[in-house]
């Protein structure tokens, strides 16, 4: 085979040029395009940890405002329910005052009303004891044929409504 017996005489000029070749190729990437790619990842990993400790510190700033926002909500929420509870309070001293106020009225209404039932019981009373010494008078004069006086008629009627 020819091929084989010209190795010889060619080995050493192909051995040259791929050592130059990987010469070139070593200097080309390995020196030149592997340190810019490795400077962009080495960038892309300071760019990606710097914004995680950015947003981390977002993160934390928003959770010390929320904080803050629920503190001052509570102190709010707090005294909205003071003003409440005044407000009732407020409310139910009217309320008290004004229902004393009107019961005291109702209550003189009622005295009032109970003095004018008084005398009009006592003259209704006054009334029916003279009507009865009379109808009295008049029975016993029918019945008996005597005459009573109405002094006596009216102590008599007196002595019976007394008695029940």
């Amino acid at each position: 085979m020819p091929q084989i017996a010209q190795l010889a005489d060619t080995y050493s000029s192909q051995v040259f040029w791929l050592l130059v070749f990987f010469g070139i190729t070593f200097f080309l990437i390995g020196r030149g395009m592997v340190p810019k790619v490795m400077d962009t990842v080495a960038m892309r990993d300071k760019q990606i940890s710097d914004d995680l400790e950015a947003a981390q510190a977002a993160r934390d700033r928003a959770d010390e405002q929320e904080e803050a926002w629920r503190v001052r909500e509570s102190e709010n929420r707090s005294e909205a329910q003071r003003v409440i509870s005044d407000a009732k309070a407020e409310a139910a001293a009217k309320s008290e005052k004004k229902i004393a106020a009107a019961q005291k009225r109702l209550d003189k209404k009622l005295a009032e009303a109970e003095a004018r039932i008084a005398e009009a019981r006592t003259a209704a009373m006054t009334e029916v004891e003279s009507v009865a010494a009379e109808a009295t008078q008049d029975i016993v004069a029918r019945l008996a044929g005597a005459t009573v006086d109405p002094a006596t008629a009216r102590v008599a009627v007196k002595e019976a409504m007394a008695n029940g």
